[in-house]
């Protein structure tokens, strides 16, 4: 499904899109708060794009690319993941291009998965940022959700254990 808001496309991510990804993946200032490092490898950002085609075909995902509507410049890309019917809940996450930072793009975008998530019958979603990445928190709280914990010591990336905030937001 094809989401659109005023300003943006957000299309059903497709294999052929790990070229696209790959200059995010291999950012080390947009992968900075993530679970994984920057990856140098395009064959292996290729298989993560596979694989979450594969969660979305099995009906346990749903990713996007995030494109603007003038001009069709590829911004990012978003996704409802860990979809759960039976609890009617799942987790969202996000990502954008340095160049695409600070014009409300990420906001409008997540605005649009949160809607499309209401009307699928998902009753409570979850997001979870690292320690320290206040942009992503300042946007979740912008999208109405709440901080519910700190997960300590949740994450182990280049051999340090790190700490992520969960928020949640009821639908």
């Amino acid at each position: 499904m094809i989401l659109e808001t005023e300003r943006l496309s957000l299309r059903p991510l497709t294999t052929p899109d790990a070229e696209l990804l790959f200059p995010l993946l291999s950012d080390p200032e947009v992968m900075a708060h993530w679970d994984i490092s920057e990856v140098d490898d395009p064959d292996l950002v290729h298989a993560i794009v596979e694989g979450q085609v594969a969660a979305a075909d099995a009906g346990k995902a749903l990713h996007w690319t995030i494109h603007t509507l003038e001009g069709d410049e590829f911004l990012g890309a978003c996704d409802l993941s860990d979809i759960d019917r039976w609890h009617k809940r799942a987790e969202i996450g996000f990502m954008l291009g340095r160049g695409a930072w600070g014009q409300g793009y990420a906001l409008e975008a997540m605005r649009s998965v949160v809607g499309h998530a209401a009307a699928m019958g998902l009753r409570r979603l979850s997001a979870r940022t690292h320690l320290g990445n206040l942009r992503s928190d300042a946007l979740l709280e912008k999208l109405g959700f709440a901080e519910e914990g700190l997960l300590r010591g949740h994450v182990l990336r280049d051999g340090e254990h790190r700490d992520c905030r969960l928020f949640g937001l009821l639908l």
